[in-house]
């Protein structure tokens, strides 16, 4: 009788084996004649070669189908392991990731959809747009995609640490603490999208690093999918100490609103600078996106229309 080894290294063991090992159950039913046993993310097979062979085929399928899916269950596991033809997921072009109990993500407007093939396209891409267009909620889905698709090898999530009318250094507890809760909508859109043990670990392991601007100074980010956001709170060093970070087989995304610029007055904005500056540089993209693209609650669109309507008369008064 011989023996394989295989190790789980980018899905948590305990969701992949399901509860009370269901998914192990199901296995050892589907495989009689191999001896299969399990101890954390390890799996040791004992059989024949041929059998061990097909096996290692057959898991290497589940493994991939559970880390693009986030879920499995006794009818996809059988139809996996039980099919001889190639193998068919499904896929469509229009999700970007399989979230959390099968939620699907995908672009949902035309100019999200622009979003989505700009970033395809170029390295470097500017998404500008009111609150609640998703040019961060899909950025994120872009790149956890681009993780479990191992076109990256990281995610890094970034804010400059500008508040709207707070102040860090008054509020209780560690630097970590202060900045959490500024970093939330962050954390919300990862765990629409990974399940809480598998993001837990990447956390924990630095395979996805959510931090404040300033934790970027003197980095090379190299094989990383890169979100800025809330850009239009940067300053001008800011915006070009972040922008001379790429690294190679890099992917950039800078999302921003400058109808909400936090900075103090007479500083200007690192986002404005930049879409002028760089505006005509081959490899990067630019989208816009506006009150068409809102996704969030109906009201959400009529308070956005609202507040420009008053803007565009203060600038107009101005004049």
């Amino acid at each position: 009788m011989n023996e394989r080894t295989i190790e789980l290294t980018e899905i948590t063991a305990k969701e992949f084996w399901g509860p009370q090992d269901t998914h192990l159950e199901t296995l050892k039913r589907l495989y009689p004649k191999l001896k299969i046993i399990a101890r954390g993310s390890l799996l040791k097979i004992y059989g024949e070669d041929e059998i061990l062979d097909e096996f290692e085929l057959r898991f290497h399928r589940l493994v991939k189908y559970f880390s693009k899916y986030n879920r499995m269950d006794e009818n996809s596991m059988e139809r996996i392991v039980l099919d001889n033809g190639p193998q068919q997921m499904n896929p469509s072009d229009k999700i970007l990731v399989h979230g959390v109990g099968g939620k699907l993500i995908k672009a949902l407007t035309p100019n999200q959809q622009r979003l989505v093939h700009f970033v395809e396209n170029n390295d470097m891409v500017f998404a500008i747009g009111p609150a609640g267009t998703g040019k961060t909620y899909t950025g994120v889905a872009l790149a956890v995609r681009a993780l479990k698709e191992k076109q990256v090898k990281r995610i890094i999530l970034t804010r400059p640490a500008v508040e709207a009318g707070e102040n860090l250094g008054f509020l209780p507890g560690d630097m970590k603490e202060k900045l959490d809760p500024y970093m939330q909508p962050l954390y919300d859109a990862l765990r629409d999208m990974l399940p809480p043990q598998t993001l837990e670990d990447y956390l924990t392991k630095g395979v996805i690093q959510i931090a404040p601007l300033a934790f970027m100074r003197g980095r090379t980010l190299d094989h990383a999918f890169v979100i800025l956001d809330e850009a239009q709170n940067t300053t001008h060093s800011q915006m070009k100490m972040f922008l001379t970070r790429m690294g190679k087989d890099a992917k950039f995304i800078i999302t921003g609103d400058p109808g909400q610029i936090d900075l103090p007055r007479k500083v200007s904005s690192g986002l404005k600078e930049a879409l002028h500056i760089l505006k005509d540089v081959e490899g990067i993209g630019m989208i816009y996106l506006d009150d068409k693209d809102i996704v969030r609650h109906r009201l959400v669109k009529k308070i956005v229309a609202a507040y420009k309507t008053m803007e565009e008369q203060i600038e107009i008064q101005k004049a």
